[in-house]
């Protein structure tokens, strides 16, 4: 899970003031963690520890209110709602969260169930859990070594998401896409073509849209084919220089658990 926090604050300079320039300087001044590593952290605290999804968003989501970026409106209603119902959105929030799912599950069933239940308790339509369940199924074929077509085959087949364009075609004209339609394919798509992890990283960011979301989807799933000890080093030290204690604590937790 660490690939996608990475991904993320790679990203999260880039978020508001895209690049399509791949050589972008990496980790510039502001770098941080966004609401994306705040909601796998909701995420990795529910699968280890028995916490309803909804709980696990809410309390992480009040702890930490402000996180570069901010929130999604509508997630950030639901955060200060009693009632916490799903709001049927289409949005790649489901998405950029799942990272934990994708390890933490021994069959891709329980994954994809899983996955489709982290999704529902907010992103209720059809696409936002389509995207969710489809991140957290890319993730867990890399870990268990499939390949780049085997996974693309899949993905395809199960999902309808079309992962035979040109990426740098779409480049040209892509833009921010807040929708899961508009980043899951990319994302998965920035990891079919890479050749290691920082180059997926630059993939994703480089394509001018939503750069946090984008790099913490293809981060975790990259961190899922090559491996978490292929992640440069300071990469990991910036994750461990910017996330507050507790984050790290979890984070450790969950890779002793899951990732050893």
């Amino acid at each position: 899970m660490i690939g996608a926090i990475i991904g993320d604050i790679v990203g999260s300079t880039y978020e508001f003031a895209p690049t399509k320039d791949y050589n972008f300087e990496l980790l510039p001044a502001g770098s941080n963690y966004t609401d994306d590593t705040v909601m796998c952290m909701a995420m990795a605290d529910a699968v280890m520890h028995g916490i309803h999804y909804a709980k696990a968003m809410y309390d992480w989501g009040n702890k930490y209110p402000n996180p570069k970026g901010g929130y999604g409106g509508s997630f950030a209603n639901w955060l200060h709602s009693e009632e916490r119902k799903p709001y049927n959105s289409f949005g790649n929030g489901s998405a950029m969260r799942v990272a934990p799912i994708g390890w933490a599950f021994g069959s891709l069933f329980a994954t994809q169930m899983s996955a489709y239940d982290s999704a529902a308790v907010t992103h209720s339509h059809p696409e936002g859990i389509k995207g969710a369940v489809a991140t957290a199924t890319a993730i867990f074929m890399a870990r268990h070594l499939r390949t780049k077509e085997q996974i693309k085959q899949a993905i395809e087949q199960q999902f309808s998401y079309d992962l035979s364009f040109d990426l740098q075609e779409c480049k040209d004209t892509y833009s921010f896409d807040e929708t899961c339609m508009g980043t899951v394919p990319v994302a998965i798509k920035c990891y079919l073509e890479s050749s290691n992890f920082e180059d997926a990283i630059r993939l994703a960011v480089a394509m001018g849209g939503d750069a946090d979301t984008l790099a913490c989807i293809t981060g975790a799933i990259a961190e899922a084919g090559y491996g978490t000890h292929t992640i440069p080093a300071q990469l990991f030290e910036a994750a461990d220089a910017l996330l507050p204690k507790e984050m790290m604590e979890l984070l450790c937790e969950f890779i002793r658990r899951y990732q050893r």
